[in-house]
């Protein structure tokens, strides 16, 4: 028998290495194979929301062109419902906010070739303290039935107003499995395609070890604001769970606030770029009625887009290097700067500039995992829809902005030029055939 004896230096270094947990297969029942894209209610308008808004916003969707790129899901947050149930205990849309009945909405939104979202919440109430879906998942007309029969395809489900724990007598998985389990059923006996079931438990209780099993979508953090150090922390965050998004089963890092409060235009488009290249769903939440050619720059790039609804590559881009914190930081404020990640067209690579300053950003191509040593690559710019020319080994982005981005696709150009120096783009362990190690 042999025994692997290790110093406790090596062992503590293998012990420090990071952590990639088993993944759980994907609840694969024909939806959200892609991460789901459209608009939500919540960030532009909260409670101020009734039928002729949703109306007119769906319809924005379709002229502005948004629809035509995959912004496919008009989607109602909070504060739709009256504040009492019906008699029979079913909920009630707010007679003055939806005087036409959601059946008329929703055969509306269908018409102009979009889905509609609806939020209910898996406590005794809502955020906003409208009455929320717990003990009656079940029931013999379920809420998730009330909520299909309206004609909503998507439900977002919160997590407020929980009950005691003597009441509930289960845990964050077993509160959710509820709802998913209305859904699946009510599937299984109407024949109908399921409820794209988009979990909002804010990351509690680690979603992205268990969500997949019940719906499409997790959020993995507390609630985003617009502005610079939301955003950071939000990307610091998911940084470090990169590997739970794939087909079927993605991390939701929350809605949009491109068009909201002081970002910059550099800010923006980072925001929008780490969303779309991390396969979050995108979700606009800014006001259509008023929104700027800017912002729809940045919500209406094809190329960036493109990744994120990639339908042969589902993961997500990773960090290779942190840049100015050492690898496998956790910081909020300089989340990680330097990522790739496949797709079907080729490696992409983000350039994150974290600082409050421009700067210069470096990286060596062999850094990252998908590309091949001894090859050159020709290198397309995301942002500027520009090609930049072939990369040999090392690519330098110059004047990154403050808090800006930089996305490239690059693609196999053919062999490196011959007796390109040194012999090894990564000098580690490089050494010839006749045991010369190269320093």
């Amino acid at each position: 028998m042999t025994f692997l004896t290790l110093s406790f230096a090596a062992l503590l270094a293998y012990i420090s290495l990071p952590f990639k947990p088993l993944t759980t297969v994907a609840l694969d029942n024909g939806i959200g194979k892609l991460p789901f894209m459209g608009y939500n209610t919540w960030n532009a308008y909260h409670c101020d929301i009734d039928e002729d808004l949703i109306l007119q916003t769906a319809q924005l969707m379709k002229s502005l062109g948004l629809a035509d790129l995959g912004y496919e899901h008009m989607n109602i947050d909070d504060c739709w419902a009256e504040k009492n149930r019906s008699v029979s205990g079913d909920l009630v849309a707010n007679a003055t906010r939806f005087p036409s009945g959601f059946n008329n909405l929703t055969s509306q939104i269908h018409d102009l070739g979009l889905k509609a979202g609806i939020y209910s919440d898996s406590g005794w109430f809502t955020c906003q303290l409208y009455p929320g879906s717990y003990l009656n998942e079940a029931r013999r007309v379920c809420y998730a039935e009330q909520f299909q029969n309206w004609g909503f395809d998507l439900l977002k489900y919160d997590n407020c107003a929980v009950p005691f724990d003597e009441i509930i007598d289960l845990g964050m998985v077993g509160k959710y499995t509820r709802m998913a389990d209305a859904i699946a059923n009510l599937s299984a006996t109407t024949g109908e395609p399921p409820l794209l079931y988009s979990l909002c438990q804010w990351g509690r209780e680690q979603p992205w070890l268990w969500a997949r099993k019940l719906g499409q979508t997790w959020r993995t953090t507390d609630d985003i604001d617009a502005d610079w150090e939301h955003l950071a922390s939000i990307i610091n965050q998911n940084s470090f769970i990169t590997w739970a998004s794939d087909f079927y089963g993605h991390n939701d890092m929350d809605i949009l606030e491109v068009g909201n409060g002081n970002l910059t235009f550099d800010e923006a488009k980072s925001h929008f770029t780490a969303w779309s290249l991390m396969k979050s769903p995108l979700l606009i939440g800014t006001d259509l009625t008023a929104v700027t050619n800017e912002t729809l720059e940045v919500l209406m790039n094809p190329e960036i887009i493109a990744i994120n609804q990639d339908p042969v590559v589902g993961t997500s881009i990773s960090p290779f290097r942190w840049g100015i914190n050492p690898d496998w930081t956790f910081n909020a404020t300089h989340p990680a700067q330097y990522w790739s990640g496949e797709s079907q067209n080729g490696t992409i690579f983000m350039l994150l500039n974290v600082l409050d300053e421009s700067a210069d950003m470096f990286f060596n191509l062999t850094e990252s995992p998908w590309i091949n040593a001894g090859r050159q690559y020709s290198v397309r710019d995301l942002w500027t829809h520009t090609n930049n020319g072939t990369a040999v080994r090392n690519f330098t982005a110059n004047a990154v902005p403050a808090h800006g981005v930089v996305v490239l696709l690059v693609q196999d150009a053919g062999p490196e030029p011959a007796g390109t120096q040194p012999p090894c783009a990564r000098p580690e362990w490089c050494i010839d055939q006749n045991g010369t190690l190269v320093q």
